[in-house]
């Protein structure tokens, strides 16, 4: 199994389009699950955020393999969800896969 967690900082909107973004990652991220081979969970934790955090939202995934995550990052619904909700709206992004 790999865990594939990601942490993003959303560019500088206003809290309302910031909400909006926010919930349309979730939403198209979390879609996923059932859609791609070797996905086996996928989360998305936009809510709950304390003040001594410095990321607005975190992707905490996990897949069967490696070649699974790397299937994943190519898949057409993946890349379709990460072009139109994530992209667009990212400032900066952190990654960290790791076999558990």
């Amino acid at each position: 199994m790999v865990k594939h967690i990601i942490l993003w900082t959303l560019k500088d909107m206003g809290d309302d389009e910031k909400k909006a973004v926010k919930a349309g990652i979730k939403e198209g991220l979390e879609g996923l699950k059932g859609q791609i081979p070797g996905l086996v969970d996928i989360k998305v934790n936009a809510d709950g955020r304390l003040a001594s955090s410095n990321a607005d939202l975190m992707l905490d995934s996990t897949f069967e393999s490696a070649e699974a995550l790397a299937g994943y990052a190519k898949n057409p619904a993946h890349v379709a969800v990460a072009d139109s909700k994530v992209r667009p709206f990212t400032a900066s992004r952190s990654c960290l896969d790791y076999e558990v």
